[in-house]
Protein backbone atom coordinates (compact mmCIF):
# COMPACT_ATOMS: atom_id res chain seq x y z
CA UNK A 1 0.00 0.00 0.00
CA UNK A 2 1.08 3.59 -1.17
CA UNK A 3 1.50 6.06 1.22
CA UNK A 4 2.37 9.78 0.98
CA UNK A 5 3.86 11.33 4.94
CA UNK A 6 3.79 15.24 4.30
CA UNK A 7 6.77 16.71 6.92
CA UNK A 8 7.60 13.42 6.59
CA UNK A 9 11.89 14.05 6.95
CA UNK A 10 10.71 15.66 10.16
CA UNK A 11 10.71 14.11 13.77
CA UNK A 12 7.74 12.55 13.82
CA UNK A 13 7.17 12.07 10.45
CA UNK A 14 10.91 10.21 9.99
CA UNK A 15 9.51 8.00 12.83
CA UNK A 16 6.56 7.04 10.70
CA UNK A 17 8.33 6.41 7.85
CA UNK A 18 10.65 4.24 9.73
CA UNK A 19 7.30 2.40 10.91
CA UNK A 20 5.80 2.21 7.19
CA UNK A 21 9.00 0.49 6.21
CA UNK A 22 9.20 -1.64 8.42
CA UNK A 23 5.46 -3.08 8.57
CA UNK A 24 5.22 -3.20 4.51
CA UNK A 25 4.09 -0.45 3.26
CA UNK A 26 5.33 1.77 0.43
CA UNK A 27 5.82 5.26 1.68
CA UNK A 28 6.96 8.56 -0.24
CA UNK A 29 7.99 11.64 1.82
CA UNK A 30 7.20 15.39 0.72
CA UNK A 31 8.89 17.72 3.27
CA UNK A 32 10.38 21.33 2.51
CA UNK A 33 12.96 20.55 4.32
CA UNK A 34 12.38 24.25 6.87
CA UNK A 35 12.59 21.89 9.88
CA UNK A 36 12.86 18.02 8.40
CA UNK A 37 16.27 16.74 7.33
CA UNK A 38 16.86 14.41 4.45
CA UNK A 39 19.49 12.66 6.72
CA UNK A 40 16.32 11.42 9.04
CA UNK A 41 15.22 9.82 6.28
CA UNK A 42 16.21 6.04 5.45
CA UNK A 43 18.29 5.34 2.05
CA UNK A 44 16.31 5.02 -0.98
CA UNK A 45 12.84 6.54 0.37
CA UNK A 46 11.07 8.25 -2.69
CA UNK A 47 11.54 11.89 -1.53
CA UNK A 48 10.12 15.21 -3.17
CA UNK A 49 10.87 18.37 -1.88
CA UNK A 50 7.60 21.02 -2.03
CA UNK A 51 5.84 23.12 0.35
CA UNK A 52 2.20 22.41 0.79
CA UNK A 53 1.21 25.60 0.40
CA UNK A 54 2.34 24.97 -2.87
CA UNK A 55 -0.92 23.34 -4.57
CA UNK A 56 0.83 22.82 -7.63
CA UNK A 57 3.13 21.05 -6.52
CA UNK A 58 1.26 18.90 -4.11
CA UNK A 59 -1.38 17.99 -6.69
CA UNK A 60 2.14 16.89 -9.36
CA UNK A 61 3.24 14.52 -6.05
CA UNK A 62 -0.07 13.15 -5.42
CA UNK A 63 -0.40 12.25 -9.36
CA UNK A 64 2.59 10.90 -9.69
CA UNK A 65 2.99 8.39 -6.73
CA UNK A 66 -0.93 7.73 -6.23
CA UNK A 67 -1.23 6.76 -2.29
CA UNK A 68 -3.96 5.01 -1.47
CA UNK A 69 -3.53 7.14 1.92
CA UNK A 70 -1.97 10.18 3.27
CA UNK A 71 -0.55 10.66 6.94
CA UNK A 72 -0.70 14.91 7.31
CA UNK A 73 2.45 16.00 9.52
CA UNK A 74 3.77 18.63 7.67
CA UNK A 75 2.25 21.91 9.95
CA UNK A 76 3.38 24.87 11.35
CA UNK A 77 4.10 23.87 14.97
CA UNK A 78 5.43 26.40 16.87
CA UNK A 79 2.67 28.57 19.45
CA UNK A 80 4.83 31.41 19.56
CA UNK A 81 5.13 31.43 15.73
CA UNK A 82 1.69 31.55 15.34
CA UNK A 83 1.22 34.55 17.88
CA UNK A 84 3.42 36.28 15.93
CA UNK A 85 3.03 35.34 12.20
CA UNK A 86 -1.15 34.03 12.46
CA UNK A 87 -0.87 34.60 8.54
CA UNK A 88 1.70 32.33 8.14
CA UNK A 89 0.61 29.79 10.89
CA UNK A 90 -3.24 29.89 8.82
CA UNK A 91 -1.21 29.64 5.32
CA UNK A 92 0.59 26.20 6.48
CA UNK A 93 -1.93 24.36 8.48
CA UNK A 94 -5.37 25.58 7.16
CA UNK A 95 -3.67 26.64 3.77
CA UNK A 96 -1.82 23.49 3.12
CA UNK A 97 -4.39 20.91 4.43
CA UNK A 98 -6.55 22.24 1.74
CA UNK A 99 -4.23 22.15 -0.83
CA UNK A 100 -3.62 18.61 0.20
CA UNK A 101 -7.73 17.72 0.69
CA UNK A 102 -8.22 19.01 -2.79
CA UNK A 103 -5.07 16.88 -4.34
CA UNK A 104 -6.61 13.83 -2.58
CA UNK A 105 -10.35 14.37 -4.17
CA UNK A 106 -8.84 15.12 -7.48
CA UNK A 107 -6.71 11.67 -7.44
CA UNK A 108 -8.61 9.07 -5.58
CA UNK A 109 -6.86 9.11 -2.22
CA UNK A 110 -8.80 7.18 0.04
CA UNK A 111 -7.64 8.48 3.23
CA UNK A 112 -5.96 10.70 5.38
CA UNK A 113 -4.48 10.60 8.42
CA UNK A 114 -4.01 13.89 10.10
CA UNK A 115 -2.13 15.40 12.92
CA UNK A 116 -3.90 17.75 15.13
CA UNK A 117 -2.93 18.48 18.61
CA UNK A 118 -4.08 19.24 22.78
CA UNK A 119 -3.71 22.88 22.07
CA UNK A 120 -7.07 22.44 20.52
CA UNK A 121 -8.95 22.05 23.91
CA UNK A 122 -7.34 25.53 25.21
CA UNK A 123 -7.14 25.54 29.16
CA UNK A 124 -8.57 21.94 30.42
CA UNK A 125 -11.89 22.25 32.40
CA UNK A 126 -11.86 18.95 33.68
CA UNK A 127 -9.03 16.19 33.33
CA UNK A 128 -8.36 13.80 31.95
CA UNK A 129 -9.28 15.60 28.62
CA UNK A 130 -11.42 13.50 26.07
CA UNK A 131 -12.82 14.11 22.96
CA UNK A 132 -15.59 15.75 24.08
CA UNK A 133 -14.15 18.18 26.37
CA UNK A 134 -14.95 21.63 24.71
CA UNK A 135 -13.03 23.47 22.23
CA UNK A 136 -11.61 26.58 23.11
CA UNK A 137 -7.92 26.78 21.71
CA UNK A 138 -6.03 30.10 22.86
CA UNK A 139 -3.26 30.49 20.29
CA UNK A 140 -3.77 30.95 16.57
CA UNK A 141 -1.83 27.29 16.53
CA UNK A 142 -4.82 25.52 18.60
CA UNK A 143 -7.06 27.42 16.17
CA UNK A 144 -5.67 26.54 12.69
CA UNK A 145 -5.42 22.80 13.99
CA UNK A 146 -9.38 22.78 14.92
CA UNK A 147 -10.10 25.07 11.83
CA UNK A 148 -8.36 21.95 9.50
CA UNK A 149 -10.80 19.10 11.60
CA UNK A 150 -13.70 21.02 10.55
CA UNK A 151 -12.03 21.17 6.38
CA UNK A 152 -11.87 17.00 6.90
CA UNK A 153 -15.26 16.55 8.02
CA UNK A 154 -16.45 18.51 5.20
CA UNK A 155 -14.15 16.62 2.33
CA UNK A 156 -15.65 13.45 3.67
CA UNK A 157 -19.47 14.51 3.82
CA UNK A 158 -19.08 16.01 0.83
CA UNK A 159 -16.53 14.19 -1.39
CA UNK A 160 -15.75 10.94 0.22
CA UNK A 161 -12.50 11.65 1.07
CA UNK A 162 -11.98 9.64 4.86
CA UNK A 163 -9.56 10.77 7.35
CA UNK A 164 -8.83 10.29 10.99
CA UNK A 165 -7.86 13.10 13.09
CA UNK A 166 -5.53 12.30 15.74
CA UNK A 167 -5.06 14.85 18.95
CA UNK A 168 -1.42 14.31 19.86
CA UNK A 169 -0.42 14.66 23.75
CA UNK A 170 3.19 15.91 24.30
CA UNK A 171 5.53 14.13 21.63
CA UNK A 172 9.36 14.02 22.64
CA UNK A 173 11.60 11.17 21.26
CA UNK A 174 15.53 11.66 19.02
CA UNK A 175 15.56 14.03 16.33
CA UNK A 176 13.20 16.39 17.86
CA UNK A 177 14.06 20.39 17.86
CA UNK A 178 14.80 21.97 20.95
CA UNK A 179 11.89 24.68 19.73
CA UNK A 180 8.31 23.96 19.01
CA UNK A 181 5.15 22.52 20.80
CA UNK A 182 5.94 20.00 23.50
CA UNK A 183 9.79 20.00 22.96
CA UNK A 184 10.49 20.28 26.88
CA UNK A 185 12.67 16.96 26.99
CA UNK A 186 14.47 18.11 23.55
CA UNK A 187 15.37 21.69 25.21
CA UNK A 188 16.34 19.84 28.09
CA UNK A 189 18.65 17.85 25.90
CA UNK A 190 19.30 20.70 24.03
CA UNK A 191 20.56 22.95 27.06
CA UNK A 192 23.06 20.13 29.07
CA UNK A 193 24.62 19.47 25.93
CA UNK A 194 25.61 23.43 25.87
CA UNK A 195 27.00 23.34 29.59
CA UNK A 196 23.77 24.98 30.50
CA UNK A 197 21.19 24.43 33.04
CA UNK A 198 17.52 23.65 31.94
CA UNK A 199 15.19 26.19 32.68
CA UNK A 200 11.93 25.14 34.77
CA UNK A 201 9.18 28.12 34.77
CA UNK A 202 7.29 28.48 37.66
CA UNK A 203 6.94 25.87 40.77
CA UNK A 204 7.65 22.59 38.11
CA UNK A 205 4.13 21.20 39.42
CA UNK A 206 2.75 21.97 36.25
CA UNK A 207 1.91 18.70 34.29
CA UNK A 208 1.90 17.54 31.33
CA UNK A 209 1.03 14.09 29.21
CA UNK A 210 4.28 13.19 27.44
CA UNK A 211 3.96 10.30 24.67
CA UNK A 212 6.76 8.74 23.00
CA UNK A 213 7.20 9.28 19.59
CA UNK A 214 7.50 5.87 18.56
CA UNK A 215 3.82 5.45 20.03
CA UNK A 216 2.72 8.68 18.00
CA UNK A 217 4.14 6.56 14.81
CA UNK A 218 2.32 3.70 15.73
CA UNK A 219 -0.53 5.46 16.44
CA UNK A 220 -0.80 7.08 12.59
CA UNK A 221 -0.17 3.18 11.15
CA UNK A 222 -3.25 1.89 13.56
CA UNK A 223 -5.03 4.92 12.13
CA UNK A 224 -4.28 3.72 8.46
CA UNK A 225 -5.79 0.53 8.51
CA UNK A 226 -9.42 2.05 11.47
CA UNK A 227 -11.24 4.59 12.65
CA UNK A 228 -13.22 6.06 10.24
CA UNK A 229 -14.16 9.53 10.67
CA UNK A 230 -12.64 9.15 14.43
CA UNK A 231 -11.31 11.74 16.42
CA UNK A 232 -9.10 10.66 18.60
CA UNK A 233 -6.47 11.74 21.51
CA UNK A 234 -3.14 9.77 21.44
CA UNK A 235 -1.35 9.82 24.91
CA UNK A 236 -0.45 7.76 27.44
CA UNK A 237 -3.29 9.13 29.92
CA UNK A 238 -0.95 9.62 32.76
CA UNK A 239 0.36 12.97 33.93
CA UNK A 240 4.09 13.83 34.87
CA UNK A 241 5.48 17.36 36.12
CA UNK A 242 8.20 19.31 34.30
CA UNK A 243 9.93 18.81 37.81
CA UNK A 244 9.48 15.07 38.21
CA UNK A 245 10.44 14.92 34.32
CA UNK A 246 13.82 16.39 34.75
CA UNK A 247 14.46 14.07 37.89
CA UNK A 248 14.21 11.40 35.21
CA UNK A 249 16.04 12.80 33.23
CA UNK A 250 19.13 13.19 35.78
CA UNK A 251 18.74 10.17 36.69
CA UNK A 252 20.11 8.94 33.00
CA UNK A 253 22.20 11.80 32.76
CA UNK A 254 23.60 11.91 35.85
CA UNK A 255 25.91 14.90 34.56
CA UNK A 256 23.36 17.00 34.38
CA UNK A 257 23.29 20.13 36.36
CA UNK A 258 20.58 21.20 38.71
CA UNK A 259 17.56 22.94 37.23
CA UNK A 260 17.20 26.79 37.52
CA UNK A 261 13.63 28.05 38.27
CA UNK A 262 12.14 30.91 36.80
CA UNK A 263 8.75 33.16 36.78
CA UNK A 264 6.17 31.24 35.36
CA UNK A 265 5.02 32.36 31.64
CA UNK A 266 2.06 34.24 31.15
CA UNK A 267 -0.37 32.23 29.59
CA UNK A 268 1.16 28.97 30.22
CA UNK A 269 -1.35 25.76 30.88
CA UNK A 270 -1.30 24.45 34.11
CA UNK A 271 -2.13 20.99 34.43
CA UNK A 272 -2.73 19.10 30.80
CA UNK A 273 -3.74 15.27 30.64
CA UNK A 274 -5.74 13.44 27.79
CA UNK A 275 -7.66 10.17 27.93
CA UNK A 276 -6.38 8.02 25.44
CA UNK A 277 -9.32 5.21 25.94
CA UNK A 278 -10.84 6.27 22.71
CA UNK A 279 -8.08 4.92 20.83
CA UNK A 280 -7.55 2.10 22.70
CA UNK A 281 -10.86 1.11 22.05
CA UNK A 282 -11.21 2.06 18.28
CA UNK A 283 -7.49 1.70 16.46
CA UNK A 284 -6.78 -1.26 18.89
CA UNK A 285 -3.78 1.02 19.92
CA UNK A 286 -2.20 2.17 23.04
CA UNK A 287 0.95 3.28 24.06
CA UNK A 288 3.47 1.10 24.72
CA UNK A 289 6.37 3.07 26.25
CA UNK A 290 6.37 4.61 29.71
CA UNK A 291 7.92 7.88 30.43
CA UNK A 292 11.20 6.31 32.30
CA UNK A 293 11.91 3.72 29.35
CA UNK A 294 10.70 6.30 26.28
CA UNK A 295 13.49 8.26 27.68
CA UNK A 296 15.90 5.43 27.90
CA UNK A 297 15.39 4.59 24.79
CA UNK A 298 15.72 8.13 23.69
CA UNK A 299 19.10 8.16 24.64
CA UNK A 300 20.36 5.09 23.41
CA UNK A 301 19.31 6.05 19.91
CA UNK A 302 20.54 9.69 19.70
CA UNK A 303 23.32 7.96 20.65
CA UNK A 304 24.18 10.95 23.30
CA UNK A 305 24.78 9.41 26.33
CA UNK A 306 28.32 8.24 26.96
CA UNK A 307 29.11 7.00 30.02
CA UNK A 308 26.29 8.27 31.52
CA UNK A 309 27.53 11.92 30.23
CA UNK A 310 25.92 14.02 27.68
CA UNK A 311 28.07 14.42 24.64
Amino acid sequence: MRVLVTGGAGFIGSHTVEALLAAGYQPAVLDNLSRGRRENLPAGIEFYQGDVRDAQTLGRVVEQFQPRAVIHLAAQVDVQTSLGRPDEDMAVNIGGTINLLEACRQYGVDKVVYASSAAVYGDPQYLPVDERHPLRPLSPYGISKHTAEHYLEAYRAVYGVNYVVLRYANVYGPRQDATGEGGVVAIFVDRVRRGQAPVIFGDGEQTRDFIYVRDVAAANLAALRRGDGLVANISTGRATSVSQLYQLFRGLVPAAPPARYAPPRPGDIQHSVLDCRLANKELAWQAAYSLPAGLQDMFMNMKQLNAGKMT
